[in-house]
């Protein structure tokens, strides 16, 4: 493996991962009806910093293989829409729309577990665990929808956690 180019896909993933740092869950998300099956807080940091390095040290291998150009920019899809979703559920509390993203992330990792599979063996395995991750957390982001009306009961509990009106 080329350590420059996992340099290079760790920047990228480790900028995803900041931003559960700077948007993290707090009171609004602490207010809003949760499926009993939602992972317990500390799981998300373990989970997600072993995925972040799987993921670049998957896309270090598979830009090192000839005719990557499909996986490359599965690659990049996925980590924009995961750097996204987050500031979109978390920070703007739009969880409509942070489920449509969440939709075209699925979408990008499993095009990148796809590719990866055809040009890179251990590239493809080491990104199945990310999938059913993914997968997870869309489940609980619709779950956290549907649960919360749809998104229509965000707004009231941001009120109710903070005391005044967020706008």
């Amino acid at each position: 493996m080329d350590w420059t180019l996992f340099a290079i896909f760790f920047v990228a993933t480790a900028a995803a991962g900041s931003m559960g740092m700077i948007f993290q869950p707090g009171s609004w998300y602490d207010g809003l009806q949760k499926p009993r099956w939602t992972p317990k807080p500390w799981v998300f940091p373990v989970v997600w910093t072993t995925l972040y390095i799987l993921i670049a040290v998957a896309g270090a291998r598979l830009a090192g293989v000839p005719g990557a150009g499909m996986a490359l920019a599965f690659w990049a899809a996925q980590i924009a829409f995961n750097t996204l979703w987050t500031p979109v559920f978390f920070g703007a509390h739009r969880m409509r729309l942070a489920m449509g993203v969440m939709v075209f992330l699925w979408f990008s990792v499993a095009g990148l577990v796809r590719e990866a599979f055809a040009l890179d063996l251990w590239s493809g395995v080491m990104l199945v665990p990310y999938l059913v991750w993914v997968s997870i957390a869309a489940a609980l982001n619709f779950e956290v929808l549907r649960l919360n009306r749809w998104g229509r009961d965000a707004k009231a509990a941001e009120v109710s956690a903070s005391g005044h009106s967020p706008e």
